[in-house]
């Protein structure tokens, strides 16, 4: 009841908010809605009424929660998106994805050596990739999953590595997959692997850890503690800001 309650003030408000604005129509679990055109998929679902519980992150494309699945008017093609950086289109279909279910191995990654074709050994339904490339084609980040999968299969760990390193778990990949291959999961255990045991140590990283360790920071830290939070964000405001 409550929640019908909120959904029917939130429809009133947006009502009186479009009015003069150009909207789009969209259409959330099969329910039609106008809301103002250029918000991000997200911002227009909450607009409509709607609450993340699940399915929402840090809303700015780097945690994969908000994985999404709609299709256009007129349009049979399912097309994949992140709900936090894709704007609606007029005559859109949406459909929240709460998770992806897909097959995750369980592995401890200080007893698995990154040697000989370890990934086919954790997931082997990597054989059964027909290149189709439709994982490559679902990636938000534009990633070529398919070049990384064929990398998998010949046991390439430092190029699945490199090729996956802006993967966010989103799972668009798998959910498009006809060979049901759980690509996030594989690329994951390669660049778990590549980090533990082929990439060198970074002298800065270990540097600064001695230092942590010594005990270098530790009365800026405190300094850090006792602000205000008022007088936190007046640091932080006042922070010299680099060009993108």
């Amino acid at each position: 009841m409550e929640a019908d309650k909120a959904e029917a003030k939130a429809a009133q408000l947006g009502e009186e908010e479009v009015q003069g604005k150009e909207t789009v129509k969209i259409y959330i679990m099969g329910k039609e809605y106008r809301v103002p055109a250029g918000l991000t998929i997200m911002k227009a679902m909450e607009y409509a009424g709607y609450r993340f519980i699940r399915g929402s992150g840090c809303r700015a494309g780097f945690c994969g929660a908000c994985a999404t699945i709609y299709r256009l008017e007129g349009d049979y093609k399912l097309y994949t998106a992140l709900a936090c950086q894709t704007s609606v289109i007029d005559g859109m279909y949406l459909a929240q994805l709460p998770f992806v279910p897909a097959n995750k191995a369980i592995y401890d990654v200080n007893k698995v050596r990154a040697e000989g074709n370890v990934l086919m050994v954790y997931y082997p339904e990597i054989a059964r990739c027909v290149s189709c490339n439709t994982c490559t084609k679902a990636c938000p980040q534009e990633i070529e999953v398919m070049d990384a999968i064929q990398a998998a299969v010949k046991g390439d760990i430092v190029s699945v590595a490199e090729l996956t390193f802006e993967c966010i778990q989103c799972g668009l990949c798998a959910v498009r997959c006809p060979a049901e291959i759980p690509q996030y999961h594989v690329f994951q255990l390669a660049r778990r692997l590549y980090g533990k045991y082929i990439l060198k140590p970074a002298k800065h990283v270990e540097e600064r850890l001695k230092e942590i360790k010594s005990g270098k920071f530790n009365e800026e830290m405190e300094k850090l503690m006792r602000t205000s939070r008022e007088e936190l964000r007046k640091m932080y405001e006042s922070l010299e800001r680099v060009e993108d």
